[in-house]
This record gives C-alpha cells, sequence and structure tokens, in this order.
C-alpha cells in the first residue's frame, strides 16, 4: 500500500511539475515582417521619394483568396517602405500580390510554419520567394530592395 501512495505521489508531482515549466517563461516571438523599398533599376531612387508612385495606390492582395492584406506605410525621413506584419501568425502558404498604380510589382509567396520548441512559439518560413521582380535582400535589416524597370 506504501509503494502505491509513494508511486501515485511521484506520478503526481512530475504531471503537475512538467507543467509549470512553461508557467516562468515569457517566450512568444512574432513572425519577422517582410519589408519592401521600392526603387528604379537605373537611378535607386526611391519611387515613392521621388513621387513615381503615392502611397494612396498600394494594393496589397492575397491571391489564396482574394482578400486585401493589411500593410503599413512608412513615410520616415525620406525612407518610404511598404511593411508586412501579418504573414506567419498562424502555419500557411501565402501568396500574395503587391500593386502600386495598378502596376504588378511582385508576387511574394511564403510558406510559413507557427510551432513551439521549448516552451517559445515562433515562426519557421519554409520557403519565401518572390517572383516577377528583380530584388536585393539587406541581410542586416531584412529589407527586400525591389529593382522596378521604368
Amino acid at each position: 500500500m506504501k509503494n502505491n501512495i509513494l508511486i501515485a505521489f511521484v506520478a503526481f508531482v512530475l504531471i503537475f511539475n512538467s507543467c509549470d515549466d512553461c508557467e516562468d517563461k515569457d517566450c512568444f516571438t512574432p513572425p519577422n515582417g517582410f519589408t519592401f523599398e521600392l526603387v528604379n533599376k537605373t537611378t535607386k531612387e526611391n519611387l515613392f521619394t521621388n513621387e513615381t508612385f503615392s502611397s494612396n495606390e498600394i494594393s496589397v492582395t492575397n491571391l489564396v483568396d482574394n482578400s486585401n492584406l493589411e500593410f503599413d506605410f512608412i513615410d520616415e525621413d525620406d525612407v518610404n517602405l511598404i511593411q508586412l506584419n501579418s504573414i506567419g501568425w498562424e502555419s500557411e502558404t501565402i501568396e500574395v500580390l503587391i500593386t502600386v498604380s495598378g502596376i504588378d510589382i511582385l508576387n511574394l509567396i511564403v510558406d510559413a510554419e507557427r510551432t513551439s520548441e521549448d516552451c517559445c512559439e515562433f515562426t519557421k518560413y519554409n520557403d519565401i520567394k518572390i517572383e516577377n521582380a528583380e530584388f536585393e535582400l539587406n541581410e542586416e535589416n531584412g529589407i527586400y530592395t525591389i529593382l522596378v524597370t521604368q
């Protein structure tokens, strides 16, 4: 009888102790956003800064369901960027079309997997593709410079 009580007590402690392992960890990591700068391929001028494009003419479409995708337009110190922060909050494969002034600028295809490990939730990008555009990725700041031919 004592052995049964001891086994039950040890099992109880292990079960509840394992549940508390994550209790003290504040480890939620939002997905990395995607940031794009549109520049003239020849002059490298930002196309919003030189007023070739207007920020109110940006359209970002989720081609999977034809819905509009939220984006932010960052307009600071003549640095004008399009930022997508709504991708990767859940496991998904998404294809996005960015259009400005009726011109298709790029297709972004992302295979995102929301996962957790060691009590930490994060997004793993299995694949990221940019199609129908020339681009350069700045590894330091994560900004994709899209080279637009006019």
